[in-house]
């Protein structure tokens, strides 16, 4: 970065950026409040009583996320996408497609590994993922030290998403005259945050606004100071973020308005109930009614259950939605007569609660097997698994790749201030960086064994075409599907083991070829000092029997140097025939 001293400017000069015109604004997906330069102050009367803020869609989404039902599929969403364990980590990061050094690869890893524990999503990571799928959203305040910003982050702080905002604030440029329409390079945008300790929106009376004036009434905050992550889903106008539950508010609504009205026709329809048509002759009409209550006290049911404590007592005053009706009769008619109300026929039939339930089920993106207390749990290949355990698993890899972006945020603050990565490389790598999570799914079990099935197949049938037509590098990745990570862990292990007799053995039964491998018998780790001094003792036995084979040569070559100086003709001769005959 260049430095201006004195005037004068030291360092390489950068270019200007350059901006390329468009004729459409820019279409954003982060669900900012879009403003304008001065304010606009204005208010609205909700007549509909519909959700008008993202303060009353965070409490609707809570609210329901204490249903029953749907507290069952976040909790099966939550538990299929976050696995905790005690020996592997929930999340992993892969640096196998960026095109960098290995040490920046591993300063990469440390700070990821660093964000994990600062998040303590080790710990922490279901309710984490749970928060943000419920809300939909999500907001950390990025703690560092002002005075040593390259120590990194420091902390992260989560915010609750309904006192926080985020705001684009847009004028036009100065200077500028030209009326191209929407031209982006008109007007200048400005991001921030709006953090209120009270809340946003919400007003003074019984109302919300969504007015810019109530939504900058708080700490404005800078963009590098919150990470901020959100679902994904917009509504109709792009201007708002969605949870993943929205589309289930008005299934659970329906099935809760119909369980309360059966619930009711239940309670009121169940009983069988007496009709007394009671003969009151020429009576008149304030007689006769008097005539008819003195009956209804008379033979009123005087035994009332209670349902609090479990005891029938009588009681007089207890007035029941299931008493018997008391009709008066004049005179020429049947007289007093007694007759019975059925009660209801067709209570055990539920087939719209089922079909109401069945859609909330679809709409929360859950098997409705999976929420079936009835249905039980199957093991079979992977071929035999339903097309919904399929979507569902797909689902599921949707939601940790939007999620994702947590990690994404995090590090592009914590890299930038250690200087690592500048935030322009960062920008350019982190669209080949993705991050692997722990699985414990049997549906994932059962397809990786069989994918490694065919693919330990197909290497067998590719193998008389490895280093001809296939490299063995193309193999490992392309048929095997192995990392750069784990071909380095292969091949290290693979060298390890050629030097362990445990694992590499000859074929000669002399030199203990014939024994087993270690994992064929069990062995006693106290053997072990014995066998090194038999391996001692055999050494020093081959040292002895050379050191003999050696004094025996020095032998037979001094007889023969004696025998050759001597004179003898005739033994001369008889020494080179018999030196013939055996090369010969």
């Amino acid at each position: 970065m260049p430095i201006d001293l004195f005037g004068f400017t030291i360092g390489r000069k950068q270019e200007p950026t350059k901006t390329l015109q468009a004729f459409a604004k820019p279409e954003y997906e982060d669900g900012a409040l879009p403003v304008s330069s001065g304010g606009v102050y204005g208010t609205y009367l909700d007549t509909d009583a519909t959700i008008k803020t993202e303060f009353e869609l965070v409490n609707r989404y809570r609210d329901m996320a204490l249903q029953a039902e749907v507290e069952a599929a976040v909790d099966d969403i939550v538990n299929e996408a976050i696995v905790t364990s005690h020996e592997v980590p929930p999340v992993r990061i892969n640096l196998d497609n960026i095109n960098v050094s290995d040490n920046i690869k591993e300063k990469i890893k440390s700070e990821f590994r660093e964000v994990v524990r600062l998040l303590d999503f080790n710990k922490k990571g279901v309710d984490i993922f749970k928060r943000w799928y419920i809300d939909g959203r999500c907001y950390y305040h990025v703690v560092i030290d002002e005075k040593q910003p390259k120590r990194g982050i420091q902390d992260l702080k989560v915010l609750d998403p309904r006192k926080i905002r985020k705001v684009r604030e847009t004028k036009k440029k100065e200077g500028d005259t030209r009326t191209v329409p929407y031209g982006s390079q008109q007007k200048e945008t400005r991001e921030y945050f709006v953090y209120n300790e009270k809340g946003l929106y919400k007003g003074q009376g019984q109302g919300y606004s969504t007015t810019f004036g109530q939504a900058a009434s708080g700490i404005r905050i800078a963009t590098d100071a919150i990470v901020y992550t959100h679902s994904g889903l917009l509504n109709g106008q792009r201007s708002m973020i969605l949870s993943y539950l929205h589309k289930a508010i008005k299934p659970l609504n329906q099935l809760r308005m119909l369980e309360d009205a059966l619930v009711i026709y239940r309670i009121s329809r169940a009983p069988e109930r007496r009709i007394f048509y009671i003969d009151v002759g020429n009576l008149p009409k304030l007689k006769a009614e008097q005539y008819l209550r003195d009956l209804m006290a008379k033979y009123r049911n005087k035994l009332v259950y209670d349902a609090n404590t479990g005891e029938v007592r009588d009681d007089r005053k207890h007035m029941s939605m299931l008493e018997d009706y008391w009709l008066p009769r004049r005179e020429g008619g049947r007289g007093t007569e007694i007759s019975t109300l059925p009660g209801g026929q067709n209570l055990g039939d539920i087939e719209d609660i089922l079909y109401f339930q069945k859609k909330l089920y679809k709409a929360l993106n859950v098997p409705i097997s999976r929420l079936e207390s009835e249905a039980n749990y199957t093991i079979g290949r992977a071929t035999e698994i339903s097309r919904d355990e399929v979507k569902f698993t797909r689902f599921v890899n949707k939601l940790q790749t939007a999620f994702s972006e947590l990690f994404n945020e995090c590090l592009d603050r914590q890299l930038t201030l250690k200087g690592i990565l500048s935030r322009e490389d960062w920008n350019k790598l982190k669209a080949d960086i993705y991050y692997v999570y722990e699985n414990d799914s049997h549906f994932a079990e059962v397809k990786n064994a069989e994918l490694m099935q065919d693919r330990m197949n197909l290497l067998r049938d590719l193998s008389d075409y490895a280093g001809k037509y296939y490299s063995h590098d193309f193999i490992r990745k392309h048929v095997l599907r192995q990392t750069d990570d784990q071909i380095r862990e292969i091949d290290d292990a693979i060298s390890t083991e050629l030097d362990d007799p445990r694992y590499n053995r000859s074929e000669d039964p002399q030199s203990g070829g014939g024994a087993p491998l270690f994992n064929e018998i069990e062995h006693d780790t106290n053997e072990k000092g014995v066998i090194l001094e038999d391996i001692d003792r055999k050494i020093e036995e081959k040292f002895d029997i050379a050191k003999k084979d050696k004094e025996l040569k020095e032998t037979v070559s001094e007889v023969f140097n004696s025998i050759l100086e001597d004179d003898d003709d005739e033994l001369k001769d008889t020494l080179n025939d018999v030196f013939n005959s055996v090369r010969k």
